[in-house]
């Protein structure tokens, strides 16, 4: 039987994560697939909801309980890890959260929007990531992904979609903000440059993977609100992780890449 490829998604039980987990599940390669969730029933529904869905898939998917605001909940996830399989293949950073749509209903306010989203999307990342670098090398062929989303400041400025020109004054009239999330997608885009240099003589293959806008229920939106901004399906996202998972965008090691190339900076 072949060696499972150990992989761990976080924030796999919703939205693109378990796109991702989706598609890696139906692959034809054999996956050990460590699905993070802050809820672990949450993660166990997912899972149900897949098995019911793809009966015939024989990749394993497995619940994990990961918080990326907790460090305790981070080590006992790489403990777990580690005492499953002693190795790390893949680390899909995809867990992330924004606020900014909480802040426009006035149910945070601005600073705790944008701190509690990097909390999650930035510090709680660089924490997961730093953990598992020590399981990712002792890997045959370790590979380290950032899920950067909207994070291409160039198109941003040229059209700074999906918010419309606004009027004169203050303050201003928006229903979708995403600024807060966006800076935290930025970030994740100098943490991805940050590890590829680390990990380099290391043989660590790394990408900030930008699967651009799909409809998911980050935020609070939800996916039918998305679609109205022009969201595309969650399940284009998991299909591009699987093909960055599975070599085919090797040759861009290191780079931000999107589906059809590469995300503007």
């Amino acid at each position: 039987m072949a060696t499972r490829i150990v992989t761990f998604v976080t924030g796999g039980n919703g939205g693109i994560g378990y796109e991702a987990v989706k598609a890696l599940m139906q692959s034809s390669k054999p996956y050990h697939i460590f699905m993070g969730s802050r809820s672990l029933d949450n993660a166990k529904s997912a899972i149900e909801t897949l098995k019911k869905e793809y009966p015939k898939a024989t990749n394993i998917v497995e619940p994990v309980q990961l918080d990326l605001t907790n460090d305790e909940s981070i080590q006992k996830a790489y403990e777990h890890v580690q005492a499953d399989h002693g190795r790390l293949d893949v680390l899909v950073n995809n867990a992330g959260a924004s606020f900014d749509i909480e802040f426009v209903k006035g149910n945070v306010s601005l600073r705790d929007s944008f701190n509690k989203a990097y909390d999650v999307n930035v510090a709680g990342t660089n924490v997961m990531t730093w953990t598992f670098v020590p399981l990712l090398l002792k890997s045959a062929d370790p590979r380290l992904l950032f899920v950067t989303g909207l994070s291409g400041i160039n198109r941003a400025s040229q059209a700074y979609w999906p918010t419309p020109p606004q009027p004169a004054g203050w303050p201003k009239e928006i229903s979708f903000e995403t600024i807060g999330y966006r800076c935290t997608k930025c970030a994740l885009n100098m943490l991805m440059l940050d590890y590829n240099h680390k990990l380099k003589a290391d043989g660590v293959k790394v990408w900030a993977v930008a699967p651009g806008m799909l409809a998911t229920n980050l935020g609070g939106l939800g996916p039918v609100e998305a679609a109205k901004f022009g969201a595309k399906p969650a399940s284009l996202g998991g299909e591009f992780i699987k093909d960055v998972v599975e070599g085919v965008r090797d040759a861009d090691v290191g780079k931000a890449v999107q589906k059809d190339g590469f995300m503007d900076w």
